[in-house]
């Protein structure tokens, strides 16, 4: 056990990251819309997608190589396609989830002169100057704290919504049919970010790398998972944490949950305290901001270390991860970069979370397939390859998400 509390690293920051829009946002939308009947596809979604992230920390622990560096050592092309979602992710994510941090921050802190744009740039500034002088070391560290805070007030919260029940309308509620048209994309959109997108398996992968780089002696493989394992389940667990707290408040209300970050921390929170009490308010609100502020810390870390990466693999002759100082530079460039996004494109944002929805859906299946054939190949020993088990939930998870890209491509043409 105290091996596994001193390897704790990427599966907590896995979790940290994960525990984001698609949990906050889509879980509590879906138990607050269907009930309690969404279970079922976040933990679905959680099981079949487990075997690619999984294949990030075990590629890097057995090699000590980025997936990345296995991506260009299957070929250029692959390394190109990683790098085409990397981009795309690079322009939308971030910029998205410091919204919806804006907004939440607004909300706990009743902000009202200034913009949800300011609030934003002030959370690029102070996240950018922790991961500049923290670095990974701090970061992990003061994930833990976070981590821990958020957990027991999900607990707390969701305890307390069991406690008092569901609505009192909510028995006699029409749930809203599933399988139409709005039903289906919900869904999909549910079950494509849950935990979160396939290609974050490399960033896992680069934390793992870092990792490495901290601890005195390697950690066994066994062990590595374990810790993997760790915050994977606790994604999984507080997924459902969410989807309950919606349910239990929101289910049958008729309640129409706005798209806008603002509107919608403050809904979140003042329904939530309505059924509960305003007593309630701190640990709802403390949960909520700790959950995307938490989710852009990690993200941002993580989309500078994976753009370094794939320069680096795309042009090795440049030498670009090398420099001492190429990391703090690209987490100022990152935090630029997704400033003027928001700046120039905030009326827009959900069109650009729209792209950045298809590319990661229509690529997630060749993402999975290659980090498959990555732990596979032959700079792995066959002692340290995935088993039969794993492998033949790799391919359930690969159909399971050709489907889903297929049916929302075709959903969009229509």
């Amino acid at each position: 056990m105290k091996a596994l509390l001193k390897a704790l690293g990427p599966g907590l920051l896995f979790a940290s990251m994960a525990i984001g829009t698609s949990h906050l946002v889509l879980s509590t939308k879906a138990g607050a819309q269907y009930g309690w009947v969404m279970i079922i596809p976040i933990i679905l979604a959680n099981l079949l997608k487990y075997p690619f992230f999984e294949f990030g920390i075990r590629y890097t622990t057995v090699t000590e190589k980025s997936l990345i560096e296995g991506y260009a050592n299957l070929g250029k092309t692959y390394l190109w396609i990683y790098a085409f979602v990397t981009l795309i992710s690079t322009f939308t994510i971030l910029a998205a989830l410091y919204v919806v941090t804006a907004g939440l921050f607004m909300n706990l802190f009743h902000v009202t002169s200034v913009g949800a744009g300011a609030i934003s740039l002030g959370l690029f500034v102070f996240i950018s100057l922790i991961l500049i002088i923290g670095k990974y070391r701090f970061l992990e560290n003061s994930l833990k704290a976070v981590i821990t805070i958020l957990f027991i007030a999900l607990l707390i919260t969701t305890i307390l919504v069991l406690q008092k029940g569901p609505v009192p309308d909510s028995e006699s509620y029409q749930r809203p049919e599933i399988f139409n048209e709005v039903g289906i994309l919900f869904l999909i959109g549910l079950v494509g970010w849950m935990p979160t997108a396939v290609e974050a398996s490399g960033w896992v992968s680069l934390w793992g790398m870092e990792n490495l780089k901290t601890m005195k002696r390697k950690p066994s493989l066994k062990l590595a998972l374990q810790e993997f394992n760790v915050g994977y389940i606790l994604t999984a667990v507080l997924a459902v944490f969410f989807m309950i707290i919606g349910w239990m408040t929101l289910y049958g209300t008729g309640t129409e949950l706005s798209n806008n970050s603002v509107v919608f921390a403050d809904q979140l929170v003042n329904l939530f305290t309505t059924h509960i009490g305003n007593w309630a308010y701190f640990f709802i609100a403390v949960a909520a901001f700790a959950t995307m502020f938490s989710t852009c810390m990690t993200a941002h870390d993580a989309i500078s270390r994976v753009s370094l990466d794939v320069l680096q693999k795309l042009y090795p002759q440049k030498n670009i991860n090398n420099d001492k100082h190429s990391f703090a530079l690209m987490v100022l460039v990152m935090a630029w970069i997704n400033w003027i996004v928001i700046s120039l494109f905030s009326a827009n944002m959900g069109q650009l979370v729209a792209l950045a929805t298809f590319v990661s859906f229509v690529f997630a299946p060749l993402l999975g397939w290659m980090n498959l054939k990555t732990v596979t190949g032959k700079d792995m020993p066959t002692a340290h390859r995935p088993k039969l088990g794993l492998k033949v939930l790799t391919y359930c998870g690969m159909i399971f998400l050709s489907l889903f890209a297929l049916y929302y491509c075709w959903m969009l043409l229509m």
